[in-house]
């Protein structure tokens, strides 16, 4: 992260920076550091693999360049940067289900997909997670992906995603309870 480059993260230094063209770049490349490991498995747990997760990543922070004279300061970088890897992400995998032609099988060729994945190293029970997570409609994966894994509070979700915090609570309900069949089902 940014610290590793010996540079304190102060957010509204760096929005500052970013909006004056003689220091945009260097901001934008703090900006980067500081955030591409978060995006990067938020991302990845969505899409599944490292390769597509590194093309969203890039295109998250290509669209973020070249939106940034749109970015007014109204929510954080954070939730800005979120909110555009939320939308490429669910590109990506509309394109792909589209290229695909997907149906309720989408599935079934993940656990194939994890396993040839030299950037997977989980064990049998984290595959069957993944198989049990990616099955789930695109919207209740997320939720529960910024809920299990980043331990995000409805309340940021809410801004994020733009939901209620009532729909986000039943949609991680019913995330679980499906997550829990799945491995009922494997009994």
């Amino acid at each position: 992260m940014c610290e590793k480059m010996n540079v304190k993260w102060n957010e509204q230094q760096i929005v500052e920076q970013l909006h004056d063209a003689g220091s945009r770049e260097q901001a934008f490349t703090q900006l980067v550091e500081h955030f591409k490991e978060q995006l990067y498995w938020q991302i990845r747990r969505m899409v599944l693999t490292h390769d597509d997760a590194d093309d969203v990543l890039q295109n998250t922070f290509i669209k973020a360049w070249t939106g940034l004279d749109g970015f007014r300061g109204d929510a954080k970088l954070s939730t800005w940067l979120f909110r555009i890897a939320n939308n490429e992400t669910l590109n990506f995998l509309e394109r792909k289900r589209q290229a695909l032609s997907l149906d309720d099988e989408a599935a079934v060729g993940v656990a194939a997909r994890l396993e040839s994945d030299p950037y997977f190293d989980g064990d049998e029970t984290a595959r069957q997670l993944q198989e049990a997570v990616a099955s789930l409609p695109d919207k209740q994966r997320q939720v529960f992906n910024l809920k299990y894994y980043d331990e995000m509070k409805y309340e940021d979700m809410s801004e994020l995603l733009g939901t209620s915090v009532g729909a986000l609570k039943a949609s991680y309900h019913h995330a679980v309870k499906k997550i829990s069949d799945f491995f009922h089902a494997q009994d």
